[in-house]
């Protein structure tokens, strides 16, 4: 069977053939016999893959394109989607890996052979590898397994089924083309690198279907919860935190997720990744649990935050809320108090958690009861920007199952939100490791730790134990001791010092008055028709991993901190020399691009130029170009926003040599605009320094 069924779209046929999509809308227009649509919608057409080969080869247009962008064409254009396309490769990479001696029988013939003999060959990887939901499991030693003491069991549901089947011929027929570009593409890669390759693009492909957890968050938590033989995830989304588990071939690994696509591609993902034994499971956890007899020594969880339909009219007998019955608004106290319940004694579960579960009032009694006994053993305040949503501080929480041991008497709560950055990178995750770690590891091995004013301290439960139960570390810490007082101030007032002395170093001489001139002028378009220079402008795709320049950037003068999902709009991405400029809102600005910034995506609203170096000094253009009068005379006005028509601005057309004249002073005039940028944010941290170190008693008024 041929893939004339996978369909792409205008920008993957420009991909196929190494053009912009300007070029396959002339060739729709100039060329009748070019293929007609067969889906998508009339503004965004798509086409049958095969039909566009066919015609792009027979017009000797057809680009030698890689075999990794060809195989993700055929995966994007699945006719039964890209999940299920994923799910059928991710168990041809597993036999690929496990047996692939097998795999070259079975894909010898045709499609029809293929898919006929695969449904088999695929059925004697995947049981052994990753065998039933529902094993007999060893660890039942817990209280909560004792039927004396839980007269009321949960029991698997009916709904409950493995998050992998084996499927069958004719589902794996559609599908042979891609298979056989599979193999070839793990011949080159391997197997685990080339699921990862197609699980990556399609995740940055769909951003807003899928919650991620970083894998820097997921290392900080699997470190916290430390070395298991058994380790479930209940809620496990892409695998991020199992995938951070150090595997060895002695663990047992279970994950589990309401939704059936994520389950398979998770459990796929870590069959390649590890050896260990993997059970996987496609069912709503709170109300469905497929591993009601598991006792694991770890737990790591990512839950859905603010669910109200999490089952909590069903679940009101529940045996697993042993620290009380959570309220309709507090889904989060479930998930904790199912953590617990598949832990063995002296097992730890982590939990991500947002910060209103440790202060809001309906869950104040389940919190409470947890101090008492000694379930509970930090609250970690992450910084902004740690994991999604990113515009909030979420919490970790460690817990560890309650045995026959008396209860501690302290609880951790610690605080790294100092070590948050600026823009969207995520904050500085080697500090906020080995802050955690550190605090954790010293308090888990005694009990108590000294206070590390501003970070962390042990609070005795009973301090906590009031109206309230506010586990928010930031209400229980004191303020760092000296990290804002007299030595640390006096630290950014030098350096605003030599900043100042560097600003007034770098202040232009007195302008010498001059008459006007009277330059030959040329504008931005004439040089681009003319190949001086060439103009790109920024959209809405690319690869979701490259970092964005935006034009909040380029206004300030910061770090590309966007991102952009990725799409079949193919990025532009920045070169240093490259000169940008943003097109909205009426201010003169442009930036050369340096090799700090160079390969980074162009943002919405900016242009880029990229000048000739034989023709234009990028200083050169980036200075004439910032000139009000020029910005003035290339606007355009709407009712609410003054928008820049780059190809209008104009500069004089000056000899290379006079150009760099002028290029090393406007290049002189931006490191001083830096220079006063930097000297205003210190200025900024000093004042506000100045104000806490007054206000909490670090800095005398004197």
């Amino acid at each position: 069977m041929q893939d004339n069924a996978t369909e792409v779209t205008a920008a993957g046929i420009a991909r196929l053939a190494g053009v912009g999509r300007a070029a396959v809308s002339n060739w729709r227009r100039r060329h009748a016999d070019f293929p007609k649509p067969v889906g998508g919608t009339e503004t965004s057409p798509s086409f049958a893959l095969a039909e566009v080969e066919a015609w792009l080869r027979h017009q000797g247009k057809l680009a030698e394109v890689p075999l990794r962008e060809r195989v993700w064409q055929q995966l994007a254009g699945h006719p039964e989607g890209p999940v299920t396309a994923l799910t059928h490769a991710g168990c041809v990479l597993l036999l690929i890996h496990d047996r692939p001696t097998v795999w070259l029988e079975v894909s010898a013939g045709s499609d029809e052979r293929l898919s006929a003999m695969l449904s088999g060959a695929l059925e004697q990887v995947i049981a052994p590898r990753l065998g039933a939901v529902n094993p007999v499991n060893s660890h039942v030693n817990s209280p909560v397994n004792n039927p004396v003491n839980n007269p009321v069991n949960s029991a698997p549901s009916v709904n409950t089924k493995p998050a992998v089947h084996t499927p069958s011929g004719p589902e794996l027929l559609p599908s042979a083309p891609l298979l056989r570009g599979v193999a070839e593409l793990a011949a080159g890669m391997g197997a685990r690198q080339t699921f990862e390759f197609l699980i990556g693009r399609h995740l940055d492909a769909n951003p807003r279907q899928y919650t991620l957890t970083p894998t820097e968050l997921a290392r900080l938590m699997a470190d916290l919860a430390g070395p298991a033989d058994s380790v479930l995830d209940p809620a496990c989304g892409t695998g991020a935190l199992l995938r951070a588990v150090t595997a060895r071939p002695d663990q047992e690994l279970y994950a589990q997720d309401s939704a059936p696509d994520l389950a398979a591609l998770t459990v796929l993902r870590l069959a390649l990744h590890t050896r260990a034994t993997v059970r996987g499971a496609a069912s709503d956890t709170l109300r469905a649990d497929a591993y009601p007899e598991l006792r694991a020594e770890a737990v790591l969880c990512h839950p859905p935050f603010n669910e109200r339909n999490w089952g909590h009219d069903e679940l009101a007998y529940d045996p697993r809320w042993e620290y009380g019955f959570p309220a309709r608004n507090e889904s989060e106290l479930a998930w904790v108090q199912h953590a617990l319940a598949r832990l063995r004694d002296g097992g730890t579960a982590v939990l991500l958690m947002p910060p209103a579960s440790a202060s809001r009032r309906s869950g104040r009694r389940i919190r409470a009861d947890l101090l008492r006994r000694g379930a509970l053993r930090a609250v970690v305040a992450l910084p902004v920007g740690a994991a999604p949503p990113y515009n909030i501080p979420l919490h970790l929480w460690v817990l560890r199952r309650p045995g026959k041991a008396p209860a501690q008497p302290e609880v951790l709560l610690a605080d790294v939100g100092q070590f948050a950055t600026e823009g969207r990178g995520g904050p500085d995750w080697r500090a906020v490791r080995d802050a955690v770690l550190e605090a954790w590891g010293a308090f888990d091995r005694s009990g108590t730790l000294d206070e590390r004013p501003g970070l962390a301290r042990s609070v005795p439960v009973i301090e906590l134990l009031d109206d309230d139960v506010d586990l928010a570390p930031a209400r229980h810490l004191p303020p760092p001791a000296a990290a804002d007082g007299a030595e640390a101030l006096t630290a950014v007032r030098e350096r605003l010092g030599e900043t100042l002395r560097l600003t007034a170093d770098l202040t232009p001489p007195p302008a010498e008055a001059a008459q006007a001139a009277r330059w030959p002028l040329t504008t931005v378009g004439e040089l681009a028709r003319g190949g001086a220079l060439l103009l790109r402008t920024g959209g809405n795709g690319g690869h979701a991993r490259v970092p964005v320049l935006t034009d909040h950037d380029v206004l300030a003068g910061t770090a590309p901190s966007g991102t952009l999902p990725e799409s079949d709009e193919e990025a532009v991405l920045t070169e240093p020399g490259d000169v940008v400029l943003p097109v909205l809102g009426g201010g003169a600005v442009a930036r050369v691009i340096d090799d700090a910034t160079g390969g980074a995506a162009l943002g919405r609203n900016l242009v880029l130029l990229r000048p000739d170096p034989a023709a234009l000094d990028p200083w050169f253009l980036a200075g004439f170009l910032r000139g009000t009068a020029n910005n003035r005379q290339a606007s355009s006005y709407a009712s609410t926003a003054t928008r820049l028509d780059v190809r209008r601005l104009q500069l004089p057309r000056l000899p290379l040599d006079e150009q760099r004249r002028y290029g090393a002073r406007f290049r002189a005039l931006d490191e001083f605009e830096r220079a006063l940028r930097h000297a205003g944010r210190l200025g900024e941290q000093l004042v506000r320094g100045m104000y806490d170190g007054l206000t909490d008693g670090t800095v005398a008024p004197g």
